[in-house]
């Protein structure tokens, strides 16, 4: 099995260098704008699409009894706001090609 690797938002603004041919330090400031404003909005409950990839959702989940697997005992866990990922299809394709 291949070793996995992790896309760094270094490997990101070498990629814009590359491709783009803006300075390294112009490549890493675009890349921490880009990801910056996609934090600000889900920060602020937007959803993000980038098409042709996919899209950030958020969702509130509600209260609901849990229970310590240890114990048995039953907890209530809070309501909370969590973060998906839905891949687009054409993604999903070049993923199942990959295989």
């Amino acid at each position: 099995m291949a070793e996995l690797q992790t896309l760094t938002r270094a490997d990101l603004s070498d990629v814009v260098h590359r491709e783009i041919g803006l300075s390294r330090a112009d490549s890493a400031t675009m890349v921490e704008k880009v990801l910056g404003l996609m934090c600000e909005s889900m920060a602020n409950g937007e959803n993000v699409k980038i098409s042709g990839f996919g899209t950030f959702v958020l969702r509130d989940k509600g209260e609901r009894v849990g229970r310590n697997p240890k114990t048995g005992i039953e907890v209530p866990i809070a309501p909370r706001r969590v973060l998906t990922f839905r891949a687009s299809n054409m993604l999903r394709d070049r993923i199942a090609a990959a295989d």
